[in-house]
């Protein structure tokens, strides 16, 4: 299993899709062929299994082994069908044609029943309601696998189950955030962040390193650390994914290039360049940039143009920069979680890669140390958010920003209620940035709190308004990582508990 991940998954999810068609093929033919089995296909066929990597590294680096490793495989299999579900309707929500180099899902209805095609508008409302239909139907198989998988017990069964919740609940909150912003045409930079934070973040990277430690039943301390790492690495992630959505190579990336300029998303890399532009009142910038935002019929000279500005103004920059800070962190946090050697280092050559660029667009991100205490804002300070707006740069029509804190140097987004992969708990000595000197004290990121850069940034202790987090310990009976994996007479674990074949 260790020397291809994705391909094991592959041969658990071949075996589980199969069941699922068939028994789709019983209820109706032209469900079976329309919606079902192009599931099945899409799941089957696309993408590089990045979160099932995770989670079975997460679980190996906790001392799973092989009696863990039915139930990893299933849960990973049931990773891959919730990503199906969120990438089927996210192409639906942004009218985005192709989807891996290929037609998108409800685009490929289309093409099917041309005749559902509305000839006064050219919308396909046939196809992309479908489309939803084939998404629900990810998400019920991906819930159907989870609750008939057996994980040993029900100390490990309800740290899965807490972890699951919490992801499927997180990753609609985060999609949500993105429409909002696009509806609200939203320059907040801080909202940004936690809507990449709660939409890519925690759901591709932190839960699925949860739920593979939770497999393994590792101890809650450790289960922190790597959401913690996660939680960095997936915000890194998304930025990167914000930059190829502009500078990226649609053979590489998979995906149209400006499609987010074009759909007025509201990215961490345009907000920043709103704010840099408004601070040098620069009004050539913010013109490009408002003539292009949302702007459907967007041409590629004025594309071009936009790509020019978010580099003129530093934005581009700015982002690489907090990329590389962002990995380092995950680095950081990686390294202070009791784990296993060998998987470890696994996971963090995962973790460093997940934000490398698919082609030469801006170069990798570069690793910057976090800031220093020097560096911070003082204490009490708000941190503003990009398009906020004073009073003197209102009546000129700029956005202001705060030339102690820019935007981009921004440490977390506000508090979304109940914080990403758990509630702080006893602080344990975190290796430092620098290459020498002893590790220091770094207080857990609180749970209202996003990316943090350092332990300066991070709250000292928690405030009375913190609200208690119910993910803050997945595993009521913890027990500690085995480093051998468990008795060797132990049952495997992972069995459908229906018994049915696997």
């Amino acid at each position: 299993m260790d020397a291809d991940v994705p391909a094991a998954v592959g041969r658990e999810l071949d075996l589980l899709l199969r069941e699922r068609v068939a028994g789709a093929a019983v209820f109706d033919g032209d469900f079976a062929a329309d919606v079902a089995a192009p599931v099945a296909r899409f799941t089957l066929d696309g993408g590089g299994r990045m979160r099932s990597r995770f989670l079975w590294w997460a679980m190996r680096a906790c001392g799973g082994a092989a009696p863990e490793t039915p139930a990893a495989l299933r849960t990973a299999a049931a990773l891959e069908l919730i990503q199906t579900c969120a990438l089927v309707h996210d192409d639906v929500m942004d009218g985005s044609p192709r989807r891996r180099g290929g037609p998108s899902f409800h685009a490929r209805l289309a093409a099917r029943y041309p005749s559902a095609v509305s000839p006064a508008t050219a919308a396909a409302p046939f196809a992309s309601s479908a489309a939803v239909l084939a998404g629900d139907l990810a998400l019920a198989w991906a819930d159907d696998i989870v609750a008939g998988t057996d994980f040993g017990g029900d100390a490990v069964r309800n740290g899965v189950l807490e972890n699951w919740r919490a992801m499927r609940t997180e990753m609609v909150a985060g999609q949500y955030l993105d429409l909002h912003g696009q509806a609200t045409g939203s320059r907040s930079a801080a909202r940004a962040i936690r809507t990449a934070c709660l939409k890519t973040a925690l759901y591709s990277v932190a839960r699925p390193l949860a739920l593979g430690a939770a497999v393994a039943g590792a101890d809650p301390r450790t289960v922190l650390d790597l959401c913690a790492a996660g939680r960095y690495a997936g915000t890194a992630f998304q930025l990167r994914d914000d930059i190829e959505g502009v500078f990226g190579d649609p053979l590489l990336t998979g995906k149209p290039s400006g499609d987010d300029i074009r759909s007025g998303k509201p990215t961490y890399l345009v907000a920043v360049a709103r704010a840099r532009a408004g601070s040098r009142r620069d009004r050539a910038a913010l013109s490009v940039l408002e003539g292009a935002f949302g702007n459907a019929d967007l041409t590629e000279d004025r594309l071009l143009r936009v790509r020019e500005v978010l580099t003129d103004t530093g934005a581009l920059e700015a982002v690489e920069k907090r990329i590389g800070r962002l990995l380092a962190a995950g680095e950081r946090r990686l390294a202070a979680a009791a784990l296993e050697p060998a998987p470890a280092r696994r996971l963090r050559a995962l973790l460093a890669a997940v934000a490398a660029p698919t082609g030469p667009t801006a170069g990798p991100a570069p690793a910057v140390p976090p800031r220093s205490a020097a560096q911070a804002p003082p204490a009490g300070r708000p941190v503003p958010e990009a398009g906020a707006t004073s009073e003197a740069s209102a009546a000129q029509g700029f956005p202001a920003t705060d030339d102690g804190v820019t935007p981009d140097e921004a440490v977390s987004a506000p508090s979304a209620g109940p914080g990403p992969c758990g509630a702080p708990v006893p602080a344990r000595p975190v290796p430092s940035a620098a290459a020498e000197g002893p590790p220091v004290e770094a207080p857990v990121a609180s749970a209202a709190a996003g990316p943090v850069h350092s332990a300066a940034d991070a709250p000292e202790t928690p405030t009375a308004a913190e609200p208690a987090n119910p993910v803050a310990h997945p595993h009521p009976a913890a027990r500690r990582v085995r480093p051998g994996g468990g008795p060797a007479a132990r049952r495997p674990r992972g069995a459908a508990a229906d018994r049915s074949s696997r």
